[in-house]
């Protein structure tokens, strides 16, 4: 039993031997391109929209005003960043149910991948709203003491929303392999339903978790403080 896309190699090119992990993250990402060509080729205002068109604004719609209830702003760099992260973690997901296909959110490399990239986002966004010393002095707040407890919060979140993707994802594929073994009809298709669930879960609570990472980097020093009513 494979527990991870990683030990199966799909082909080898010129010495490169490619497992599932990299050509399902390719099939993926080709998919999400394909989809969003597809329905964009005719965004006119001339036009009128088609249900396609419809639906790929409600999802964007609902992904904007989720980031915008935890940033309190239009925040719309935000969107492109998570909201990419969201659409590619749920499709992932959501192909789970491909024969044969497994999803490169299974493996811990692909995991880490995308917490790095979260890892490697928040200062950036950090650095783009405030500025190199501003954000640098958040690390020494409230006091230098705090300066190595502050970078180890910020690689903990990193490894923190890898394993938690990683750990949720590979739950699912070894009770659906062990289920597999004991009831091979019916167990297989409630526990591909309830990974699913799970997985489009998983993609909304990282992206969430993304977002207020990077809205905490962003935010103004004094909205990070408690307000006070002023007194009469």
């Amino acid at each position: 039993m494979q527990l991870t896309p990683d030990d199966m190699v799909v082909f080898t090119l010129a010495g490169w031997e490619f497992n599932a992990t990299v050509v399902n993250t390719w099939i993926v990402m080709a998919v999400l391109v394909g989809l969003s060509m597809l329905v964009t080729r005719n965004l006119r205002p001339d036009v009128p929209p088609n249900r396609w068109r419809t639906a790929l604004e409600t999802i964007v719609l609902l992904i904007q005003s989720q980031i915008e209830e935890v940033t309190r702003s239009s925040a719309r760099h935000v969107m492109y960043f998570a909201g990419t992260l969201f659409l590619f973690i749920a499709l992932s997901n959501l192909m789970l149910v491909i024969p044969g296909f497994s999803p490169p959110t299974s493996s811990l490399s692909t995991t880490a991948a995308l917490a790095l990239s979260v890892l490697v986002a928040v200062p950036v966004f950090g650095i783009a709203s405030a500025g190199l010393g501003s954000y640098l002095k958040t690390f020494i707040q409230p006091s230098v003491i705090m300066l190595p407890f502050n970078i180890i919060g910020e690689f903990s979140r990193g490894i923190s929303l890898a394993i938690r993707l990683y750990g949720n994802i590979m739950s699912g594929a070894v009770i659906a392999a062990i289920l597999l073994t004991v009831a091979p009809f019916f167990f297989p298709v409630v526990m591909d339903m309830l990974g699913l669930l799970t997985g489009m879960i998983q993609a909304y609570i990282f992206a969430m978790l993304a977002t207020v990472y990077i809205s905490s980097a962003t935010a103004e020093p004094d909205s990070k403080l408690p307000k006070h009513e002023d007194k009469p």
